[in-house]
């Protein structure tokens, strides 16, 4: 499950690359959200899955808004102002490490002497990867208000993740995906119409990012997240995210042709050592 997960959500960069030429970041995620909406809470009522009492509705509701509108809206936003896509997922892969700073106040998991010394060297892997993208790009793409909206993209995704385990443990996977969705599709929609002219150009590219974003990302990958929340230890699904920009930068070669050197290579392995660490029993 971790090995699909972390495949399905680093072809994230796909949908990116073929939607946002055609339509503004927030606005593009907003089609997306408005789509799961319209799949998934039908399904939800057809297949008769039990909906949460209203407590945990607004837990759910909470969550969605921080995974999802906020996450996500950091993150096209930052790359929209400037802040190229290497660091943008330079500052978000800080994630599994603030990930781990935070479950022993938050969740009282205890995180071993072993597992700090494999989210340093995960981290110390994302950071190898994604320097040599820097490098072949030739420029650094510096913008501080990039800086600050992928930083609260950060802290979204690490606040909504152990939220997630702490307050929705008893959710349903169709309602509570479904529940997510719709606060994020609220939020996301307020921010768009305010911010963005919301105007689309419909083409072929458009229409297969966002069906691949829906049904590969917010359905298969996100599904299998909230599973892996729910069954183990926080900081161990955390970093599996480690593994996202290596695997990234393996299918851009092989999609895209995109140079992959000895630099990124040597970055992966101490990746998928920091990783081997966390999670070994």
């Amino acid at each position: 499950m971790p090995l699909l997960f972390v495949l399905l959500w680093s072809t994230g960069f796909i949908g990116a690359k073929f939607g946002l030429p055609y339509a503004e970041p927030l606005t593009f995620l907003e089609v997306r959200y408005l789509l799961l909406v319209v799949l998934l809470v039908p399904f939800a009522i057809l297949s008769r899955a039990r909906w949460p009492n209203w407590r945990l509705a607004g837990h759910i509701a909470v969550s969605g808004v921080l995974v999802h509108a906020i996450y996500l809206g950091g993150v096209f936003l930052a790359i929209a102002h400037g802040l190229s896509a290497g660091l943008t997922s330079l500052v978000v892969g800080l994630q599994p490490l603030l990930t781990a700073v935070a479950v022993g106040p938050f969740l009282g998991e205890r995180v071993s002497g072993r597992q700090w010394i494999g989210f340093l060297l995960g981290l110390c892997g994302v950071v190898l990867v994604v320097l040599e993208k820097l490098l072949a790009a030739n420029h650094v793409g510096l913008s501080w208000s990039g800086f600050a909206l992928a930083a609260a993209s950060l802290l979204a995704m690490t606040v909504g993740t152990l939220y997630q385990k702490k307050f929705c443990s008893g959710m349903e996977l169709r309602t509570g995906t479904a529940i997510q969705y719709l606060a994020a599709a609220a939020v996301n929609g307020v921010a768009a119409l305010s911010l963005e002219t919301m105007e689309i150009h419909w083409s072929h590219e458009f229409i297969f990012a966002v069906l691949w974003l829906v049904f590969v990302l917010s359905i298969g990958a996100i599904s299998l997240l909230m599973v892996m929340i729910r069954r183990g230890a926080v900081a161990q699904v955390a970093s599996f995210l480690y593994m996202v920009p290596p695997v990234t930068a393996l299918i851009a070669w092989g999609l895209f042709d995109e140079r992959l050197g000895l630099m990124a290579l040597g970055g992966m392995a101490v990746a998928m050592a920091g990783v081997a660490l966390v999670v070994r029993r």
